[in-house]
């Protein structure tokens, strides 16, 4: 029933969001506005698949910790671009309210995952076997000199737009620095993009807040359809750090990979931004809060290397954006590596490296078997404004290693733990946090399902 209500109150929420377009201002306006839109038609795609009953508990518990979040990320889109008096009063009815109590009622079983081959369950044996393969037989190849059959991704996307059915759908993206902006929306299920490595094929772009843009929509690379894959390739965005916030690639698409990939920018990297996420033998470089979002997310084995920030710059690995304590999502970086980058290096006594901070009051960010090189500073957490969330957030750390994994001096935050029980730290592993049985065996992605 509370359910019902929060979607009949979102099509309304929807409708008068699309008659504002005409009451846009100026360009920031617009901007939000139009995330907004996006935003709210996922929020109703994510209501209308729990309503309908066909899932399981997680399946729920996951869709709707994804509506909740997309209409933060509406509300965050007007305050960072300072227009937050226009349109966001005539849109909030107590959707988001809504949406908490169900998952407040919803909250219950998720079940045990496991591995196989080194990837969650749910990729399923097709996938997997297309990601353990040297010799990908692709729908369609692009080629920058022409060659094949088409010179961009876009136009590749486009293509494959039109075919019939949702199955796999491969596209090969051969050696180039393809200077575009993609978007990968709703309608586009189980795309996969293949590139020659992460260090020839590479997707960059320069969008910022900086530059007018909202975070949402600066990434260079934007996935929504359910099912995307990725392998080889480097996400990019070259703003710099002067334009503050800058995704490389922005991911709401559930039950998404990404294997032996790159990420590059300096603020705001990866936004990892809902659903179920996989991360595998990746490297993520940034400077502030490049790891950021709200999916239920899990980086294995990946490298993961801080650059050379502002001047006066803090360097912040994480920040976690859960809203509600019911939400079932969060960062969980195992068996990976921190570490200083090229640039940073030589000025490593210059600037401090912390593991996380709370962008929200349930923020929640755990580090699993990971090493942590010298750069990680011995209080290891920061502040995002004083007290906030220190109480209600939930950072771990479990059986790290190197010179900067040391707990002894850690922060003494009420929300932050030493991990000292296997079982506790179980709960993060690709098996428990992020559903793997039911979805990662077919992707074809090894992962380790446990400790």
């Amino acid at each position: 029933m509370v359910m019902q209500v929060a979607m009949e109150r979102a099509l309304n929420a929807e409708t008068r969001t699309k008659g504002l377009g005409s009451k846009c201002r100026n360009e920031r306006e617009k901007a939000a506005w139009a995330d907004c839109l996006k935003l709210y038609e996922s929020t109703i795609l994510q209501l209308n698949h729990t309503l309908t009953g066909k899932c399981s508990d997680f399946d729920a518990q996951t869709w709707l910790s994804t509506a909740l979040t997309n209409l933060d990320t509406c509300r965050a889109g007007f305050v960072e671009l300072g227009v937050s008096e226009f349109v966001w009063p005539l849109m909030n009815n107590n959707v988001s309210k809504l949406i908490s109590n169900s998952l407040s009622v919803n909250n219950g079983s998720t079940e045990k995952q496991t591995y196989r081959d080194g990837f969650p369950t749910w990729v399923k044996p097709g996938d997997r076997k297309l990601l353990q393969s040297s010799c990908v037989t692709p729908n369609l190849v692009v080629a920058q000199d022409g060659s094949r059959n088409h010179r961009t991704i876009k136009a590749a996307l486009d293509a494959a737009a039109k075919r019939s059915g949702s199955g796999r759908f491969v596209i090969h993206v051969k050696s180039g620095i393809y200077r575009e902006n993609i978007e990968i929306g709703n309608k586009m299920k189980n795309i996969m993009l293949v590139g020659d490595g992460l260090r020839n094929t590479i997707i960059t772009g320069s969008r910022s807040v900086g530059g007018g843009s909202t975070t949402f929509n600066s990434a260079t690379v934007a996935v929504i359809g359910e099912g995307f894959i990725a392998q080889g390739i480097t996400f990019r965005n070259t703003a710099g750090p002067e334009n503050h916030q800058a995704v490389a690639l922005r991911s709401g698409s559930d039950l998404s990979v990404f294997y032996r990939c790159g990420f590059e920018g300096y603020q705001d990297t990866l936004y990892v931004h809902s659903q179920r996420q996989f991360y595998k033998e990746c490297h993520i470089y940034g400077t502030v809060d490049f790891i950021f979002g709200n999916a239920a997310v899990v980086l294995q084995n990946c490298m993961i290397y801080a650059r050379r920030p502002m001047s006066k710059q803090k360097i912040v690995v994480t920040a976690q954006g859960r809203t509600d304590p019911n939400q079932n999502t969060g960062i969980s970086i195992h068996n990976s590596r921190v570490m200083a980058s090229a640039d940073l290096k030589p000025v490593l006594s210059s600037f401090k490296t912390y593991l996380g901070r709370p962008w929200k009051q349930y923020s929640r960010t755990v580090y699993i078997q990971t090493y942590l090189d010298t750069l990680v500073d011995p209080a290891g957490w920061l502040e995002w404004d004083g007290n906030f969330a220190l109480n209600t957030l939930y950072y771990g750390e479990y059986k790290n290693s190197g010179p900067g994994s040391s707990t002894t001096g850690r922060v003494k935050w009420r929300g932050y733990r030493v991990i000292t029980s296997a079982t506790e730290a179980s709960r993060f592993n690709v098996a428990n946090f992020i559903a793997g049985r039911s979805w990662l065996p077919a992707t074809k992605v090894p992962f380790t399902s446990g400790l």
